[in-house]
């Protein structure tokens, strides 16, 4: 099944994080891998031609992130945006980053 077909599950610790290789598999199944920092986040930046555009890819993140219950943390620029995800109940990554960054990356 697609990233984008599944839906974050809650987490509320309890979960183990992914190990290397397994944040490694994820990765290559988003459309573009984004950046992986420290083995415990990753992250991708989104241009834009301008303030309005980058406000607009904001807001449907918000969207999808209220939808799944899981919310990265978003830099906001002028024309650009750094996402940052994570699993903060865990420290490190889970699959639901995965699904969201697949998901987010849909509507770039």
């Amino acid at each position: 099944m697609e990233l984008t077909e599944r839906r974050c599950k809650p987490c509320e610790g309890g979960v183990s994080k992914l190990t290397k290789e397994e944040v490694k598999k994820f990765n290559s199944r988003l459309r573009e891998p984004w950046k992986i920092i420290d083995k415990m986040k990753i992250s991708k930046q989104f241009n834009f031609r301008n303030y309005s555009e980058t406000i607009n890819f904001v807001n449907k993140v918000a969207r999808i992130a209220d939808e799944e219950g899981h919310h990265p943390v978003l830099l906001v620029f002028y024309s650009k945006v750094e996402v940052y995800l994570w699993t903060h109940a865990i420290l490190g990554l889970s699959e639901n980053d995965f699904i969201l960054a697949a998901k987010i990356d849909e509507i770039s």
